[in-house]
């Protein structure tokens, strides 16, 4: 059973896991509505970093093509926040509120595939 809400025109699906979305105005990528408290907490903490020139940048929803056998396409994995470091480095940040199966599973595929694409990169989860 799906329940809707009613805001002005829009209709909106009630949140299955029912947490709050936060609306954050990035310095970098404008307003933007993130699906989690926590998450646009971290975004602004980038946003801080960045001030103090501890990133070089950062990329939101980052897609991982994750491949299987033969190398074809399983499926796509958007990682919350890409974040290159000053001298280089890749960073893939993560920010979890609740770990369920199914994420666990693509987690594992996705440390195997950045493992194969960018062997320097790490991978971080944000609890």
């Amino acid at each position: 059973m799906t329940y809707r809400l009613q805001y002005g025109n829009q209709v909106r699906k009630k949140k299955k896991y029912h947490n709050k979305s936060k609306v954050y105005t990035s310095s970098i990528h404008g307003t933007r509505t993130f699906d989690s408290v926590k998450e646009a907490n971290y975004c602004e903490e980038l946003d801080w970093r960045l001030k103090a020139r501890e990133i070089k940048h950062y990329d939101l929803q980052w897609k991982i093509e994750l491949r299987g056998l033969q190398d074809k396409r399983v499926c796509n994995y958007y990682c919350d926040f890409r974040v290159i470091l000053p001298d280089g480095t890749v960073e893939y940040h993560e920010v979890k509120g609740m770990e369920l199966p199914l994420w666990q599973l693509k987690w594992k595929m996705t440390e195997q595939q950045i493992a194969i694409d960018e062997p320097y990169a790490n991978l971080i989860v944000i609890k």
